[in-house]
């Protein structure tokens, strides 16, 4: 369904994924000319795919690339029915939902270039990906093995009160994670948090996880040109975490990139915030 609301310059249109019994709601760009290369993103936990439609619609428009975003399955736009009916997990999303997303738009584009940005826990699942194998680039930002010891003092009360006992009964008792009554925002099934609580309670993050409720990831599919990108001021997933993430991918070319605030006239930056609107300065600097 072509949309007549996205700037000129760019053309979109809605889809819908399949991905393992879920139908996830995805939306692709398109540059007006040639695309050089197609973008999966793979979004944050807990950020609807809304979120980055500017980032899309520029990178469209000023890179000549066609970008897919998508939502989680029971999650955002993808959700079909009462959250608290979703047996929807974290690994769901990681392994299978961003699998399908990469999937479809290697079925789209079978010839041009594939690219993957994946943003926070977007960044971390390459490896179970079978179309990895056709990816050139792949980029990451805020992606990494984070421990809840990690998060500096002026952040880590906010995350062990996060996944304190008292908010894992909020959600069993509501059947899901209501996110604004914990200054998350947006809502989150159940199984999302539940993985999400014990990884970043547990030294090595989901690697904790495989070999029991998780199959082996390839990273030999994770061949692609790899630009790591850390925030300075990012408290939820510091800079060191986001390093520690380099043993998922041995086989990729990998670079190291730090964005400060003060390099593009701003006065934070954070974990979520490089993709919103305002903070457009930055999106050169994590694509190009």
């Amino acid at each position: 369904m072509l949309d007549a609301t996205i700037p000129v310059g760019v053309s979109g249109e809605d889809l819908d994924i399949r991905s393992d019994g879920a139908v996830l709601r995805g939306r692709l760009v398109r540059p007006m000319g040639t695309q050089r290369a197609a973008l999966v993103l793979h979004g944050a936990t807990g950020a609807p795919a809304r979120y980055y439609r500017g980032f899309a619609e520029w990178a469209a428009r000023e890179r000549d690339l066609a970008v897919l975003t998508y939502d989680y399955r029971d999650f955002g736009a993808s959700l079909r029915g009462p959250m608290r009916a979703s047996r929807a997990t974290l690994a769901d999303w990681g392994r299978l939902d961003q699998g399908a997303a990469l999937a479809a738009l290697a079925r789209i584009y079978p010839d041009t270039p594939l690219w993957v940005l994946g943003h926070s826990v977007g960044g971390l699942w390459m490896g179970w990906h079978p179309a990895m194998g056709r990816v050139s680039r792949a980029i990451t930002i805020g992606a990494g093995l984070t421990h809840v010891s990690d998060h500096p003092w002026r952040y880590q009360w906010k995350a062990r009160v996060f996944w304190s006992p008292p908010v894992r009964a909020l959600a069993r008792v509501a059947g899901y994670l209501p996110g604004g009554l914990v200054g998350l925002g947006a809502d989150l099934p159940r199984g999302v948090y539940e993985d999400w609580r014990r990884w970043c309670t547990t030294r090595g993050w989901h690697l904790s996880d495989v070999g029991r409720t998780l199959p082996l990831p390839d990273p030999a599919r994770v061949t692609a040109r790899l630009r790591m990108i850390a925030v300075a001021d990012d408290d939820l997933v510091p800079p060191d975490a986001v390093w520690r993430a380099r043993a998922l991918y041995p086989e990729a070319m990998k670079e190291q990139k730090v964005l400060r605030p003060g390099d593009f006239g701003l006065e934070r930056i954070g974990h979520i915030p490089p993709f919103t609107r305002r903070n457009a300065v930055l999106w050169p600097a994590i694509l190009d």
